[in-house]
């Protein structure tokens, strides 16, 4: 029956397809008063019988607009809106290809001046730096998720871990009505909030609110996401249980509830699993964890090493207590349970000859966190703002191990060997506070910005190591591997590491020109202070105690202090389409390091650096923007680079700073350029950037005949990095057949990297190229197929002749299927293949990895049953290689193996009623 149904569906859609006809319309919008252009303004088509969306596309700066698609109606009702103007319907014939509608004059709505809510049905409208998207033009399956709707969105960009980019931009912040909403995981709203509940995406520029409140510039390279709820979904509650159970005893376990209350929410969530899901969801296939890893040259699975069991809990409360205080809070709880077993087969390059490394790792950890913020906003009148966010963290973990682990030599002799048993138990408190004051004076631009933050840090910790190291020589007449020397260790060790920061920072904008060209002079000091210190205790074999004295050797008691001032002016010029900055600061910095233990051990530095940093951004059109950055910027040395305690806790590598380290400068170039064509539904990014670094700090190791390692640091110059990444996204719609939608891009980077190996100085060369295209076919409401494939290629050379030239290349193939023909019914597939030639002989070569749902609605959509299949052909595998230019390594880690799980889903809704203005919207 479902084939006799499916091929109707197919012929009736060639059939509608067949019919249709090619249409254009054009027309200039102008206002009726003024005589001026309205650039921006929004311009859809609708079907009359059904008012679902045609097309739309937004008007130039000339006011000039073009529609182009295709039909089967004989007409269609065209809406013309633009924000603070009557929005203009008329009925046009569609019978003719071209269709000129010539000069469109648009009315002033009395309404809109004073600011009354008016209705609104545009797909898509801009307000001055704010894209808004109107949800009900944007069709997906019932009970869709927010991300399903994102990825309908032009522009905007889901990859399988949920990360969001808005034409070529990543999105670091994700609000509902304006609040973040369980701290800086979009994840948690993404793909567990419904569609259905949302009435408008509006996307911006990220800013802080210091930033938004003074009108300065925000981030050129992240953008900020807001999802504004229905009026009648933001006055009552709804929310998602969640069970589910499976072969080889897997299960999981999911709840949210949500109660809005027009400026006041709060939401509660509770979850647990043990199939490798640190996060929090609901089971669907974007929520199976595939985790996929891949080193260079090799490919995995599983979610990063070993099997976690998860547990996580918390609440998010806002509220607008009265006009000019707000207030948001929340408390996250989340545990874990991992446990890892790891086999490694490593060779060793130097520059005359090589060596082997063989490991087997049992490890366990478990790991319980609590996190709590809050976050006050007091707005008094237009001119100050106060923002207080404290927060605080609380965790405690224990963590063992058992590594057992050989050393060979060029002959495949034994050389060393090492078993070690560790364990540990951890606490660790946290507390930050930052106090923002943000003050405005007169009209021009002129502000005071004042902002403090502290924070305090402290780790304890008590643990315990047994160690046996031992040390062979080889005689070559004898033929016999003899014992030559051993390293034992039985010992105890507690610890105390605190950190305390002080920051203080002041900006005062002086008006050059009313609101556009501004001088803002700028002071921060910071003083951090570090204390660590670790007493190590060792074994008495014959009192069977461990020594009241102190092991220096692996013992310290170091107190850190980094201080700082900066002092610094920076130019601003800014209007509607240019903005450019150039800034200069000098800082001056003391590092201090005292180790009470022993005197040799402590250290002074001080580092004077000058930092500048010139930005230009040039706004083609309201879609189309270009910009491009240098800056100079200058990193200290780590404390623990430059001291000269001598770390031997690992008896096959010790490590000591270098005093004499120079700080690193880095010079940074970035070009982007970006535009998103309304009229053919396409978008294309550019980014380019550059990075030269002098005095970079590398690690420079020795390795000696027993094969034992001996770590410094040392300066470089001669490293940078070049790299090109580029898209194109389309949308193709074939009336009312469905869409297509693709996508391509391309990744080109190259760095040069000054090293050593064995003392011996070499430079590598590394280049990729990483082509790839995404393709997806929607058959209206039956069918989506989205195929994908990504070339990765890596050549890496080196300028002695004792290292060989390496060459990669892996292939990566994906396939993602939804079943939507049924309104009960929904399967969904998420096939992926790894393949790469390169790796050794023996080790796998290509992986298929296969994720299936399949999902039924009941009880008037209220409950959903669903059947998923992680690693249906029983593939997966986290075995690797990694090489580089010191080693080759062939790993493998256990990892979560197929499964079957049944999970049942309960949708808790309580509204305030139906509304009619799910298409309404406040000018702005």
């Amino acid at each position: 029956m479902k084939q006799i149904f499916f091929t109707i569906a197919f012929f009736c859609s060639v059939l509608a397809f067949s019919q249709s006809k090619s249409f254009v319309v054009t027309g200039t919008l102008i206002s009726e008063e003024e005589k001026l252009p309205l650039e921006s303004a929004t311009i859809h088509l609708e079907r009359v019988k059904d008012a679902s969306l045609v097309t739309y596309t937004i008007a130039d700066k000339n006011g000039e607009f073009v529609l182009e698609d295709k039909t089967s109606d004989a007409s269609l009702n065209l809406f013309i809106s633009y924000v603070g103007y009557e929005t203009l319907k008329k009925v046009i014939d569609i019978s003719k290809k071209d269709i000129d509608l010539g000069e469109i004059m648009l009315k002033t709505d009395s309404n809109a001046l004073a600011e009354v809510v008016i209705t609104s049905t545009a797909p898509i409208t801009v307000k001055k730096d704010t894209l808004e998207f109107n949800v009900s033009s944007f069709k997906t399956k019932k009970n869709a998720k927010i991300e399903d709707l994102l990825k309908k969105l032009p522009g905007v960009e889901v990859d399988a871990q949920g990360k969001i980019m808005v034409n070529g931009k990543d999105v670091n912040k994700v609000l509902v009505n304006g609040k973040t909403f369980f701290g800086n995981d979009p994840t948690i709203t993404t793909r567990n909030l419904t569609k259905d509940i949302i009435e408008k995406i509006q996307i911006t520029d990220t800013k802080t609110k210091a930033e938004a409140f003074s009108g300065e510039e925000g981030s050129q390279s992240n953008k900020t996401i807001n999802f504004t709820i229905k009026e009648e979904n933001n006055k009552g509650s709804f929310g998602t249980v969640a069970a589910g159970v499976g072969t080889d005893d897997r299960y999981e376990f999911s709840g949210m509830l949500n109660s809005f209350n027009n400026d006041r929410h709060l939401s509660v969530l509770a979850g647990g699993n043990n199939i490798n899901s640190t996060g929090f969801s609901f089971g669907g296939i974007d929520n199976i964890s595939t985790g996929r890893r891949r080193g260079r040259g090799g490919f995995g699975g599983g979610l990063s090493q070993g099997i976690t069991t998860s547990k996580n809990g918390g609440f998010t409360y806002g509220n607008q207590i009265i006009e000019t205080i707000g207030v948001n809070a929340d408390y996250f709880y989340s545990g874990s349970d991992l446990d890892s077993k790891r086999s490694s087969q490593r060779e060793n390059i130097l520059p005359d000859s090589r060596y082997f490394s063989n490991s087997e790792s049992n490890s366990f950890s478990e790991i319980n966190n609590h996190n709590a913020t809050f976050d006050l906003e007091i707005e008094l009148g237009a001119t100050l703002l106060i923002n207080i966010t404290p927060s605080f963290n609380f965790s405690n973990s224990k963590d063992g191990s058992q590594d057992d682990e050989e050393t060979l030599n060029e002959d495949r002799i034994l050389t060393n060997t090492s078993n070690a048993f560790s364990f540990s138990k951890s606490n660790n408190k946290s507390f930050q506070n930052s106090i923002d004051v943000t003050k405005l004076f007169g009209k021009k631009g002129s502000f005071l910005k004042f902002d403090v933050s502290t924070s305090y840090n402290e780790d304890e910790e008590d643990s315990e190591l047994e160690s046996k190291t031992k040390f062979y020589d080889y005689d070559l007449l004898t033929n016999v591997n003899t014992l030559q020397d051993s390293i034992i260790r039985n010992q105890i060790a507690d610890s105390k590491n605190t950190d305390e920061n002080l920051r203080l920072g002041v900006t005062y904008r002086f008006p050059l020109i009313a609101n556009a060209m501004f001088l803002d002079a700028s002071y921060i000091y910071n003083n951090n202070k570090q204390e660590n210190k670790r007493n190590t205790y060792d074994f008495d074999e014959v009192t069977s105690l461990y020594n009241d004295f102190i092991n220096t050797d692996l013992s310290s008691d170091f107190k850190y202090t980094d201080e700082s001032n900066q002092a610094g002016v920076e130019l601003v010029y800014k209007k509607k389409k240019l903005s450019t900055t150039a800034s200069v600061n000098y800082i001056s910095r003391v590092l201090d390091n005292k180790d009470a233990l022993i005197s040799e051990r402590s250290l002074g530095k001080r580092f004077n650096a000058i930092q500048t940093g010139v930005s230009f951004r040039y706004k083609i059109s309201k879609s189309a923007s270009l910009n491009a950055n240098y800056g100079l910027d200058n990193r200290s040395p780590q404390l623990s680079q430059l001291q000269t305690f001598k770390d031997v806790s690992n008896p096959l590598n010790t490590i000591v700073g270098n005093p004499e380290l120079a700080p690193t400068n880095n010079h940074r170039l970035n070009l982007g350029y970006r535009n998103f064509n309304f009229r053919k539904k396409t978008s294309f990014y550019a980014f380019a950037n550059g990075t030269v670094v002098s005095n970079q700090i590398v690690s420079k190791t020795t390795v000696d005949e027993n094969f034992s390692r001996n770590t410094t640091y040392a300066n470089v110059n001669g490293n940078y990095n070049l790299g090109i990444n580029t898209g194109l996204r389309k949308t193709i719609k074939i009336d009312t057949i469905g869409s297509i939608r693709y996508g391509v891009g391309f990744r080109f980077s190259t760095n040069k990297n000054i090293n050593f190996n064995n003392d011996v100085k070499y430079a590598s060369k590394n280049t990729e190229l990483s082509p790839n295209i995404r393709i997806t076919f929607t058959l209206n409401d039956l069918f989506e197929l989205t195929p994908n494939y990504n070339l990765s290629y890596t050549n890496t050379s080196f300028d002695i002749d004792q290292f060989e030239d390496q060459e990669f290349l892996r292939h990566s193939l994906g396939l993602r299927t939804a079943t939507l023909a049924s309104k009960r019914l929904d399967w969904r597939n998420n096939i992926s293949y790894n393949y790469n030639p390169n790796v050794a002989d023996g080790f796998q070569k290509s992986s298929w990895f296969w994720n299936s749902t399949l999902s039924y609605s009941m009880f008037e959509d209220k409950g959903t049953l669903t059947l998923k299949v992680y690693d249906l052909l029983n593939q997966n595998t986290n075995a690797r290689r990694v090489a580089s230019a010191n080693y080759i390594e062939d790993s493998q880690t256990n990892i979560l193996k197929r499964y079957f799980m049944l999970n049942f889903s309960w949708k808790l809704n309580k509204g305030s009623g139906n509304s009619n203005r799910n298409n309404r919207y406040y000018h702005g």
